[in-house]
This record gives C-alpha cells, sequence and structure tokens, in this order.
C-alpha cells in the first residue's frame, strides 16, 4: 500500500502561510485554564499516535509527560512557518517526531495506521472539515482513539457575536472560524463511537466555549 495520498481538496485549497501570525502565537498563549486541558490530549500515550496541525509544537512537552510507553509520534503541520517553529520545539523537549508538511484534508499515512489521532484547537482552521474528518476515520485502526480538544459556535448573545466577529477573526487569526459546529460533526459520524464529551466552562470569548471529548473507530460497525 502506497504511504502517500493526494486528493483534489489537496491540490485546489489555497497555499497556508501566515508568517505573523506564526510568531504572535508563541506570543500571545493560551489561557492557563485551557491549555491546561491539553494534557487531556496526550494522557497514557502509547503505540503509533498522529496530532494533527501541531502549530509551533505546543503539544510536545505535554507528549513527553504524558507517555506512558513505546511511542511512535507522527505530526502533520501545514505552514511552513510554524512546521519551523514545531521543529525547534521538538528539539528543545527532547521528542522523536515524524514532522510532515501535509493537511488534514489528505492525510500521508495508509489506512489504520494509528492507534490515537489528536487534535488540539485544530478543526477550527481546516478549510474543508468533513474530508479531514474521514482522514481521522480512515488513518485510525479500529478501535483506536480520536481525542479532541476544540472551541465551537456558542448559544444565545455570545453566538451571535462570534458570528459578526468571525469575518474579521478569520483574516487576524490564521483562518480560524468562530461558528463551527465541530463536535456535533464529530458525533454524528458512523464510524466513531461516544467514549465522552464534556462541554467546560473554560476559554476567553469569542473562542469559547471548549469541548473535550474522546471518539473510538468502531469494530466492523460495534464500539469497542
Amino acid at each position: 500500500m502506497s504511504d502517500q495520498r493526494s486528493s483534489p481538496a489537496a491540490t485546489t485549497q489555497d497555499e497556508i502561510s501566515h508568517p505573523v501570525f506564526a510568531v504572535l502565537y508563541d506570543l500571545c498563549p493560551e489561557p492557563a485554564e485551557v491549555e491546561a486541558q491539553r494534557a487531556y490530549l496526550a494522557r497514557d500515550l502509547s503505540g503509533r499516535v498522529l496530532e494533527l496541525g501541531c502549530g509551533t509544537g505546543g503539544m510536545f512537552p505535554f507528549v513527553v509527560d504524558g507517555a506512558t510507553g513505546d511511542l511512535e509520534y507522527h505530526a502533520i503541520e501545514p505552514d511552513p512557518h510554524m512546521r519551523k517553529r514545531a521543529a525547534e520545539a521538538a528539539r528543545e523537549t527532547g521528542l522523536d517526531v515524524d514532522l510532515r508538511d501535509a493537511r488534514a484534508e489528505s492525510l500521508p499515512y495508509p489506512d489504520g495506521s494509528f492507534d490515537v489521532v489528536f487534535a488540539g484547537v485544530v478543526f477550527c482552521t481546516v478549510q474543508d472539515p468533513d474530508a479531514a474528518l474521514e482522514e481521522v476515520v480512515r488513518v485510525l485502526k479500529p478501535g483506536g482513539e480520536f481525542r479532541f480538544l476544540e472551541h465551537v459556535h456558542a448559544d444565545g448573545w455570545r453566538g451571535t457575536g462570534q458570528e459578526l466577529l468571525d469575518p474579521l477573526w478569520k483574516r487576524g487569526a490564521g483562518g480560524c472560524h468562530l461558528t463551527r459546529e465541530t463536535v456535533a460533526r464529530f458525533v454524528a459520524h458512523d464510524a466513531l463511537g461516544v467514549e465522552e464529551v464534556d462541554r467546560l466552562d473554560v476559554g476567553v470569548f469569542p473562542a469559547s466555549p471548549i469541548v473535550r471529548g474522546t471518539l473510538r473507530r468502531r469494530r466492523n460497525g460495534v464500539l469497542g
């Protein structure tokens, strides 16, 4: 089986390159209560693991702390400015990572490659979240875990505020969308069963609320 994939989506999307945002990203860290949730994604990691959209490598220290067994760690990041900083972060933390230039919509791995795939505030920025989710399902082994931490469309006046701010926010925040119904998309997928989903009272408007969860790739239609 080939170790590389391509799709029409991968070749027609705009180039992802945000040099200024890559610098500002590390200078403007997440709120502490949100950053603390990243340990959830990295808990008890072992086997083959894939991080989607690793950015500047902010997850790497949590991965080092959360590893509990033999770990083969892979990560993708399509922005070259982010990816350069992620490579530096990997060296600083001592994490052995196979870091590739790729998009979540077209992952360069064979079917059933990973025990765990996780996304930490990533699906707000991918250009085609449905295609990206299909790729997650494809590369997960049966019984494998998909872990996520995402900000989502809020209710009430906060949701209205997000809708008004979204066009400007996308331009200034590296393509981040404020109004995506990300978790509803995840839990509705037939190939994924819900292990847990928690809506957290953390985050700062407009990039809130935050939802974290774990889904499991079904085995022949059966969870477990």
